[in-house]
């Protein structure tokens, strides 16, 4: 091993790196910067609903209105209040690291008058949800940012009640023009390898995004 380069458990870090990331790799995969609280305008742009269309992920994960879902990077809360209005019985965890973007949410709530979207403060290394609390957790573009992926993961497993799923929507790597950073896009083999060593078993990938996967997992 050279002098750039140094190893733990799980993760790597190296000195020579990619300068969309932050140096750390994770089963071959550099982990890349967060975007901070300060790009909320760009989660909330009016062309987001053409560019992405994610009123369609909220049809294609085909929610109950008992679920409880957690929304993991929920960023501004964008995807949680699409989710909302068809919990009637259910609620929208809205999971952040970042006090500020949990602050916009709850400006949000008050503006919207919708009660069903809950505020969860996670840490790095955890979402702080309850074993056994949730039937779905949902990440839109934020898993690639994670910086300790397996921990979070884990958690969120610990979190599924049994049978319970996981959706992952990342920008494709598969493709070369989508017009998206390398590291803030992801590769179906990659993504299917991280989430199996947490136990979950892929589903299904439906491709009805114009420029992303949605990709299903299931606690077994």
């Amino acid at each position: 091993m050279n002098a750039s380069t140094t190893t733990s458990t799980k993760y790597e870090q190296r000195t020579i790196h990619n300068p969309d990331g932050i140096g750390k790799f994770y089963m071959g995969r550099e982990i890349a910067h967060v975007m901070g609280h300060t790009g909320a305008m760009w989660l909330e742009r009016p062309s987001r609903e053409a560019e992405e269309q994610p009123s369609k992920i909220v049809n294609a994960l085909e929610l109950k209105p008992n679920n409880v879902v957690a929304d993991i990077g929920a960023g501004t809360g964008y995807l949680s209040f699409l989710m909302a209005p068809t919990l009637t019985q259910g609620k929208v965890l809205a999971v952040d690291i970042q006090p500020e973007m949990l602050d916009i949410i709850n400006f949000f709530k008050e503006e919207k008058h919708i009660d069903n979207v809950e505020p969860i403060l996670a840490t790095l290394n955890s979402p702080n949800l309850p074993p056994e609390s949730i039937d779905l957790a949902v990440m839109v573009d934020a898993y690639h940012e994670f910086e300790y992926p397996y921990e979070v993961m884990e958690g969120i497993a610990k979190a599924l009640k049994p049978g319970g799923r996981v959706a992952l929507v990342e920008y494709r790597g598969e493709n070369p023009f989508i017009m998206i950073k390398g590291l803030h896009k992801m590769t179906q083999k990659q993504v299917k390898k991280e989430m199996q060593t947490v136990g979950l078993t892929w589903q299904e990938t439906k491709n009805l995004l114009p420029q992303q996967h949605l990709m299903l997992f299931i606690k077994a």
